[in-house]
């Protein structure tokens, strides 16, 4: 049977992995024969569905369906594709299939279409123009208006927002222009470094602020240090002494985000919750020890899907009560920490995202707590604290930059500086770490970086090397240790590291 003279259009759309976006290249054929409508490309029951619905759309929009066998192909043929994200650009090519289109070279389609005929958004549609972005595909975009004022926010991109598949046709035939969409206030204020924009919360939560903690100046200190440096954290101590009170607070002196951290957040909120708040506030997420690995780093059974430790990314991961988490958990927590990315394999796919977070927890020294208490008397066995501590592996604690044994709180003592002090101090630290040129913070950098940026004077060096040596330091150990002296020196604006700066960053290692 021969295909029917027709333009061959074709409109591009993309469906989502992971944290991948893949481009989908769309194209329709119209043939003599019975009549039918079939969609071709390995789509899942999503786009099988959408038949009914762009059927519907088309018809309340005035297209009249020729009597022809409608075939749409979806390409690559062998990729797998989800979402109802295609709907308009689908719609698109039936109604103008006698219509030659002339598209400039990035240009996207985008919208899930009601029966009326409506653009809908869907959760998937910013990320999917993020990370197209991202990877240099994306530089407009034709999509529902509440999406186009989102991913206007994408430096580059120029997004076109429609309310219904009429105003999309009449937008590609030429007959009415329309104009790009603006990008949403980011509600945040504006830090400039080196020609370079970074974005942080104007006025952080006033109901949870350091100047609530008092006393346990060295748990602070060592909070703030995790903080400018994004280096991992452990507060041990007795119950009540704070340790959960200080890692909460952590919110509240983050460093700013570029806008590419802060977009990407913004996707994965999209992604995980399927609305976009645009806050400069980085993540916190505090899963409870009895949640199960699969919710902790992602799973499916089928299809990958994020956990915690991803939704993480860029912020703080804080597990209380960190040694009743359970053993298979913790171990599997080393790679994300040191690698600072994790790959979820299963059959259907395999996705891997960034884990660059703030690793934050909080423990008791034994199954009582009252180990090193001044006040409370331990209950516990030498047997039992040694089980109980070792269910912490030494892999484990090796990828730990900040330990603190907390005393027990003092009700009369002062309290200290606030969340807004100590923000300050956090940033002066930050812009030091970017005027250097650092793409990461201290506690992520990569060996490489590191090397170049944490230069130690000389007596340090010699420090160093015989701390090593006398406490049996590991590699990793060793680096982790310089890393947090170049977070002190950042913290007192020194350009190198010296002997004062190490001596600290070496008092809070475990021993």
């Amino acid at each position: 049977m021969a295909a029917i003279a027709a333009p061959v259009n074709r409109l591009r759309s993309a469906t989502l992995e992971g944290m991948t976006a893949h481009p989908v290249s769309l194209e329709a054929s119209f043939t003599r024969g019975l009549p039918g409508f079939s969609i071709v490309g390995l789509g899942d029951e999503t786009i099988r569905e959408s038949k009914e619905r762009i059927k519907s759309a088309l018809q309340l929009s005035g297209f009249s369906f020729p009597p022809l066998k409608i075939t749409v192909s979806l390409f690559p043929g062998d990729l797998k594709k989800s979402g109802s994200q295609m709907d308009l650009p689908i719609a698109l090519l039936i109604a103008l299939h006698k219509q030659p289109l002339s598209l400039k070279e990035g240009f996207f389609c985008f919208g899930e279409l009601g029966l009326d005929g409506s653009v809908r958004t869907t959760p998937a549609i910013f990320s999917l123009a993020l990370f197209l972005a991202r990877d240099g595909h994306l530089k407009q975009v034709l999509c529902d208006r509440q999406s186009a004022e989102r991913i206007a926010a994408i430096p580059g991109v120029c997004a076109y927002g429609v309310e219904t598949l009429k105003e999309a046709l009449a937008f590609l035939q030429g007959e009415q222009p329309l104009k790009p969409a603006q990008a949403r206030s980011l509600g945040a204020q504006e830090l400039k470094i080196a020609d370079r924009s970074y974005y942080y919360e104007a006025s952080p939560e006033k109901a949870v602020d350091f100047n609530q903690v008092r006393g346990q100046q060295q748990a602070k200190r060592a909070a703030l240090i995790a903080a400018a440096g994004f280096h991992n954290l452990i507060l041990s101590g007795a119950p009540g002494c704070g340790k959960s009170m200080i890692i909460k607070r952590l919110s509240t002196i983050l460093p700013p985000m570029d806008l590419q951290e802060l977009l990407t957040q913004a996707s994965l909120e999209a992604l995980e919750q399927g609305r976009v708040a645009f806050s400069a506030r980085r993540p916190f997420r505090a899963p409870h020890h009895s949640a199960t690995r699969a919710s902790i780093f992602g799973g499916g059974s089928k299809n990958a899907r994020m956990g915690e430790v991803a939704l993480s990314h860029g912020g703080v991961l804080f597990f209380d009560e960190v040694v009743h988490f359970a053993k298979s958990t913790l171990e599997a927590l080393r790679e994300p920490l040191e690698d600072h990315q994790l790959l979820i394999s299963r059959v259907n796919t395999k996705v891997r995202y960034e884990t660059r977070f703030l690793f934050a927890a909080a423990m008791n020294p034994c199954p009582c707590g009252n180990l090193y208490s001044g006040v409370q008397e331990c209950r516990c066995t030498p047997i039992e604290i040694s089980r109980y501590q070792n269910r912490l592996s030494d892999p484990f604690w090796d990828r730990i930059d900040l330990t603190v044994q907390m005393a027990d709180s003092d009700p009369k003592a002062a309290a200290q500086e606030s969340s807004a002090a100590m923000r300050e101090q956090v940033f002066c630290a930050f812009r030091q770490q970017k005027q250097r040129g650092q793409t990461q913070l201290n506690g992520k950098l990569g060996e490489q970086e590191a090397a170049q940026f944490c230069l130690l004077e000389e007596e340090a060096s010699v420090l160093l090397d015989q701390a090593a040596s006398r406490f049996g330091l590991s590699m990793r150990a060793v680096e982790r240790i310089r890393r947090v002296a170049r977070t002190i020196a950042d913290l007192e604006a020194s350009d190198t590291i010296e002997k004062p700066h190490l001596l600290e960053a070496l008092s809070f290692r475990r021993r």
